[in-house]
């Protein structure tokens, strides 16, 4: 064999040429190779936090003065954003997820402070997710000392020495000892759901194209929306079995508890199902290959995962990027399986973060209607 029939330089160029512009006519391609690397800079750089502060906070204060003003002036890790009127309304923003801690003062808290008695202020705190809260709780059984070098002064400088004058009692509720399996299990639920039913029904139209089978149901007497929502149902039977065996996992192998009720479990679940299946099939409409449809679900995973509060606390995160994170039905289903599981929620608990799912599953699908091609070219 001549050297010339092993190695051109010149047919080599050629494909090399071919290589680019095949590049340069798939644009899906192009943007995944630029807009990836600048969504995980963005993200990691800005989005992410491990140490949150600001944390919702609200107050439940029976005795005001200016011991306790001071410690709320100390208060800067916590965000407080509400005053509650009693236990219940405090337990109800807790079970809901609208607050992150709440904090009672009780109404004889100034007398037994003055007569010596080391009175507790009670911070109740949402744990169940530990990583979120930690760094709180420290800050706040710091703050009696501060307290007391400030106040405990003069006459009363006495009650300043030794021990602080008073103390803050930590009740960690629906995950008191701070199991991060609790908080990292039934949010592995929601990821798993994410990547493999949103890649499933990605390919689905696009597979069918490049099988050359779409012709078939083109040329059937089928409407765009009959023929993408019977795509969808086997996907959704694959969704449920894959919400039984991590459920089923989570209770032989990590021990998670699950305080709700089953049937409320798998409706939430049979939302989220539907929404990341109406994701995909709109990839599917979107993308006209297999491989463009794997990069869009790549694109779409990934924003998933970083702004859901699955793995950095979501309070942490910069304004704008909980506003990115509240559109994604994974931050919804993070809270309604915790709250589930962990809180033993119900429905009306839940529907703060159903209604988001559901009008989320609408609009998407509203957009693969919008794109589905009728015809093959």
């Amino acid at each position: 064999m001549k050297r010339r029939d092993f190695f051109s330089p010149a047919r080599w160029w050629s494909v090399v040429r071919k290589e680019f512009l095949q590049l340069r006519r798939d644009r899906i391609t192009f943007a995944m190779i630029v807009g990836i690397p600048i969504m995980q800079l963005t993200l990691f750089g800005y989005a992410i936090n491990s140490d949150p502060k600001h944390l919702l906070t609200g107050l439940l204060v029976q005795d005001h003065s200016e011991f306790t003003r001071t410690f709320l002036a100390g208060m800067t890790t916590f965000n407080i954003v509400q005053q509650l009127p009693n236990e219940e309304a405090a337990r109800t923003a807790l079970a809901r997820g609208k607050l992150q801690f709440v904090l009672t003062i009780p109404p004889d808290f100034t007398r037994r402070l003055l007569r010596g008695d080391r009175p507790p202020l009670l911070l109740e705190a949402d744990a169940t997710d530990p990583s979120a809260t930690g760094n709180a709780i420290s800050a706040a059984l710091q703050l009696p000392q501060s307290v007391a070098t400030k106040d405990l002064i003069g006459s009363l400088a006495p009650f300043a020495g030794g021990q602080p004058p008073f103390e803050v009692r930590v009740h960690n509720l629906y995950n008191p000892e701070g199991i991060t399996q609790y908080n990292i299990v039934p949010g592995l639920m929601g990821v798993i759901l994410s990547m493999t039913l949103v890649l499933m029904t990605g390919l689905a139209i696009t597979r069918e194209r490049e099988r050359g089978t779409m012709e078939n149901l083109l040329a059937m007497p089928l409407s765009p929306l009959e023929v993408l929502s019977g795509k969808m149902v086997p996907y959704i039977v694959i969704g449920l079995i894959q919400v039984s065996i991590i459920l089923g996992a989570a209770r032989v192998m990590f021990h998670v508890p699950f305080a709700g009720n089953l049937i409320t479990f798998y409706c939430a679940a049979l939302f989220f199902i539907a929404a990341n299946l109406t994701v995909g099939i709109s990839l599917s409409s979107l993308a006209q290959n297999q491989l463009q449809a794997m990069q869009l679900t790549l694109f779409y995973f990934l924003p998933n995962i970083l702004l859901s509060g699955f793995m950095f606390p979501f309070q942490g995160m910069p304004r704008w990027a909980r506003y990115i994170g509240e559109i994604l039905p994974l931050t919804h289903f993070n809270r309604l399986m915790r709250g589930i599981l962990l809180k033993g929620n119900g429905w009306p608990d839940l529907w703060t973060d159903v209604w988001p799912i559901a009008i989320f599953m609408v609009l998407v699908m509203f957009v693969a209607l919008r794109f589905y091609r009728r015809t093959l070219d």
